[in-house]
């Protein structure tokens, strides 16, 4: 596992693989098995990760339980990054839920129970709930660095504009999206908001839920078929783009999964390796060692392309006159 800066807004060396922890836990009925989940930590660990992303909501703070107890005699060797918003309880009162102070103030507290310690690395709203004032989130998030309760501020699932507010306001240092080959939309904004502000950029599903590990395609069940009435459907796009992840797979010896994950680490990011067993994460980790030629990042970036629409489209024609 390779370190790298934590963005430019930090001196944070981080490794280059971040594991997700929403799987941990069983509260919800569904998750990874009690006895999968020590070995996965361990085997994380072990490859060089520092690394751990978690959530209040995930499990109902039980997948923070998990983690905390992991840590709690190593809890200097680890970069724990945790969420708020939406509450670990099952039926929260609607004055436990948002991004406002209140809901800060508890979800932390209870978080760093949770995750038995005294003060968490990165801590970020989960969602914009559309309602809290940016001011009293930003003000909310100044004054749990100042209290040592946090080190550094992000956001998770913010739109650009209220993000590059935010950084333009306190030294945010993350920021959290959805990206992969299926989900660039991020590149309209968001990728050059993040880059703008040196923030670190962390990516969850990578794999796009399993489905760019072409498990879908051969009739295997996972999230997206028990969740999607009808099962899976790949669209031409995404077909598009498994077969391009398989002709690359055969070229380098390794798997659809592992070509797309490794395409993610070529964005100056760091990519969220969640997994439900020990086999998953090992498959993910040997992401690491694929190495893609230009000719087969580009064909990548060619089949996955979204359109960046105005201003971007207009601009790109009035720019080549200067």
């Amino acid at each position: 596992m390779k370190y790298k800066l934590f963005g430019t807004q930090t001196g944070l060396p981080a490794s280059e693989l971040i594991l997700g922890a929403a799987s941990f836990g069983q509260r919800r009925g569904y998750g990874a098995d009690a006895q999968e989940i020590p070995k996965i930590l361990a085997a994380y660990t072990n490859a060089g990760g520092n690394f751990i992303d978690v959530a209040d909501q995930y499990h109902l703070g039980e997948a923070e339980e998990i983690v905390g107890r992991f840590i709690e005699q190593q809890r200097h060797n680890f970069i724990i990054c945790t969420k708020y918003t939406r509450s670990n309880e099952t039926g929260p009162s609607p004055a436990n839920l948002g991004n406002h102070r209140k809901a800060m103030r508890q979800s932390v507290d209870a978080g760093l129970k949770r995750l038995k310690t005294d003060y968490i690395d990165i801590y970020m709203p989960h969602y914009d709930d559309g309602i809290t004032p940016l001011e009293e989130t930003i003000r909310g998030l100044e004054d749990l660095v100042k209290a040592g309760k946090i080190l550094y501020t992000g956001l998770a699932n913010f739109p650009a504009w209220k993000a590059s507010a935010i950084a333009s306001a306190i030294p945010l240092a993350a920021l959290q999206i959805e990206y992969n080959l299926i989900q660039r939309t991020a590149d309209r904004e968001l990728m050059g908001m993040a880059a703008h502000f040196g923030l670190g950029t962390m990516l969850y599903s990578p794999l796009a839920g399993g489905v760019l590990t072409g498990k879908y395609r051969k009739g295997s069940a996972g999230r997206l078929t028990l969740s999607a009435a009808g099962g899976f459907i790949e669209d031409v796009a995404t077909k598009t783009i498994i077969d391009q992840l398989e002709s690359i797979a055969a070229e380098v010896e390794a798997t659809p999964g592992q070509v797309a994950l490794a395409w993610t680490l070529t964005k100056n990011a760091f990519p969220i390796v969640g997994a439900r067993t020990l086999d998953h994460l090992n498959d993910g980790l040997k992401a690491l060692d694929v190495r893609l030629n230009q000719d087969q990042i580009e064909h990548l970036e060619s089949v996955s392309a979204v359109t960046l629409g105005y201003p971007h489209d207009l601009l790109k024609i009035v720019q080549k006159a200067y």
